[in-house]
């Protein structure tokens, strides 16, 4: 019994070390990023960073740090994701889980999932050479690298992580709650969407979350796809340039210890605040539906 007890307390801390390092190695992150990006705003008035579009750190005589072309441009085009990902992931979730053939469902969820693996300037790729020419010739542009083309490529990159997550969450719905609802005299497609659609809420909700990191986050995708044009976007018919894509292009190029250099730091903790407010009100909300269930 002595022997056991041990056994459990130490499978308890090594599980509380797991999770500790975690926060650990978070905090670790976001302190690098901003005791980096703070040494900026000796050079840059916050008003400037964040109220400004104009973005030119290697202008002779007056550089510029402004972002606010590159904040909307990165939420413009995760938005547009999320608008194509979250019914398309949320609809074959629910397919999968509820209304295929077992034999239907082992063959689909595989080849959904090995989405996830097609590496993303691949995406990139075919978003240069196939997506781009045909939005180009639908919508009677000069050419197809705009928001609507990076959001198209990660509403696809979003959607393995949607329907995976969603999935496991409504097939996670007691079968006991389907069968109260069916003896009321509900057929299968109210049970569905009045009883286990609601049920699930707090997973879909999750799945949207990390559909939408995954989006937020992308780099090479909408480096490659986006047409990388550092102005103010209008709509989806423009070339947008993201956070993470500024980021890329510049880091590498830009001399150490400069004020572009601690600027791009800045612009990267002001990502990592966004994901991290996202992330926050998913697990208030995803709370509130459990506490209701």
């Amino acid at each position: 019994m002595r022997n056991r007890h041990f056994v459990d307390l130490a499978i308890k801390w090594l599980f509380f070390g797991a999770a500790a390092s975690s926060v650990l190695v978070l905090l670790g992150i976001f302190g690098m990023l901003l005791a980096n990006g703070l040494k900026a705003f000796s050079e840059i008035s916050l008003g400037e960073f964040f109220l400004s579009n104009n973005w030119n750190p290697s202008a002779y005589g007056k550089p510029s740090y402004g972002i606010l072309a590159m904040l909307s441009s990165t939420l413009l085009v995760t938005l547009g994701a999320m608008i194509l990902a979250v019914p398309l992931g949320v609809g074959a979730a629910t397919y999968l889980a509820q209304v295929a053939h077992e034999r239907t469902r082992l063959v689909l969820k595989p080849v959904i999932e090995l989405l996830a693996a097609v590496p993303s300037v691949v995406v990139g790729f075919i978003g240069i050479v196939m997506l781009g020419p045909f939005i180009a010739k639908v919508f009677g542009l000069s050419n197809g690298l705009n928001a609507l083309n990076g959001a198209i490529l990660l509403a696809i990159m979003s959607l393995p992580t949607i329907i995976t997550v969603a999935e496991d969450a409504i097939r996670a719905v007691p079968n006991s709650f389907k069968e109260a609802s069916y003896s009321l005299g509900a057929n299968q497609w109210t049970t569905l969407i009045k009883v286990v659609l609601p049920a699930a809420y707090s997973g879909i909700i999750a799945a949207v979350i990390l559909g939408m990191g995954r989006a937020i986050g992308e780099t090479m995708t909408v480096l490659m796809a986006t047409g990388n044009a550092l102005a103010m976007p209008r709509g989806f018919f423009d070339p947008v340039r993201t956070m993470t894509a500024t980021i890329a292009i510049e880091l590498g190029e830009v001399p150490y210890g400069t004020t572009h250099y601690y600027s791009l730091f800045a612009v990267g903790a002001v990502l990592f605040l966004i994901s991290l407010g996202i992330n926050l009100l998913a697990e208030r909300l995803a709370k509130r539906y459990r506490y209701k269930m």
